[in-house]
């Protein structure tokens, strides 16, 4: 009888997509691997060249758009540079913090609980000219994303496994946070363009909820559309980052595709979540949105 062939010494599973049984997709061995990555050395080792090279070609492409900023008279200062600098600590921290998270399991949901705060103070300071602003952004963040990811994870559409747990929490906790701010300025925008017609709504006896109700709406569709837009041209126009994530990763196009599919189809969700709970929870304030002062 002939023998099988060995497999590749690392491998990757990813479950997505229809049942039963997760899809088991090889990823080429170290040596492979090592002339792909050209950061590791062939001994396994960091080498300090090619990262010395490396970071200065990330900051010549920072630089060109200072540059370029500098050069067109956009006012934006030093924040391309001062924006990739905290980009690059802050990612430092994290990897390194993911390197035990992903060792002890059970840590990943103290990690989803950092993004989720990290991401409701954010958002809450953006929208903090609506009353309790920034409670409004803790629920509706924890609402959108509790939502989409435990759907995601109930209907197995991936695996419960401490890497793809992180990374589909980080995805989605991140639009929520981008759909609570959007949502809540744009919310807060169409209340002082309409102002007049919001007092004749409570002159007449509505509710703040009735007179707020078309300014919710419109403000959570418009939070939405470019996220949808996205969707619709994804594969055409762009490729988003978790599809190109997967295939670096090792993963097949089709398993890539898959997976990408999941994250948008729990962005979209997510999104309208926080936008509706934003939105309608602003709409019950009943004070009235005046608009500054013109200088």
């Amino acid at each position: 009888m002939r023998r099988p062939s060995r497999c590749p010494p690392t491998r990757v599973v990813l479950a997505l997509g229809a049942r039963p049984g997760p899809a088991v997709l090889a990823v080429p061995g170290p040596s492979v691997q090592r002339r792909r990555h050209r950061l590791v050395t062939p001994s396994g080792t960091i080498d300090p060249v090619d990262h010395l090279w490396w970071g200065l070609g990330l900051l010549v492409v920072t630089l060109a758009t200072l540059g370029l900023a500098r050069l067109a008279r956009v006012p934006l200062g030093w924040m391309p540079l001062t924006a990739m600098l905290r980009a690059v600590v802050q990612l430092a921290i994290v990897a390194t913090i993911l390197r035990g998270v992903l060792a002890v399991p059970w840590t990943v949901l103290l990690f989803v609980l950092l993004m989720l705060s990290t991401a409701s103070w954010t958002a809450g300071g953006r929208i903090a000219e609506i009353p309790r602003g920034r409670l409004l952004a803790v629920v509706g963040v924890l609402a959108g994303a509790s939502v989409s990811l435990a759907l995601i994870l109930v209907l197995g559409l991936v695996e419960l496994d401490a890497r793809y747990v992180v990374a589909v929490a980080g995805i989605i906790v991140g639009n929520a946070m981008s759909a609570a701010t959007l949502s809540g300025r744009n919310f807060v925008r169409d209340a002082r363009a309409r102002r007049d017609e919001t007092e004749a709504w409570l002159s007449l006896g509505a509710t703040p909820a009735q007179a707020y109700d078309d300014i919710g709406r419109q403000a959570a569709r418009e939070a939405l559309l470019p996220t949808l837009d996205q969707t619709r041209s994804t594969g055409l126009v762009t490729l988003p980052g978790a599809f190109v994530g997967a295939l670096f990763g090792g993963a097949s196009p089709i398993v890539a595709a898959q997976f990408q599919l999941v994250v948008l189809a729990g962005i979209a969700l997510t999104m309208l979540t926080t936008a509706v709970v934003v939105t309608r929870l602003a709409g019950r304030s009943p004070y009235v949105f005046i608009a500054p002062a013109s200088s």
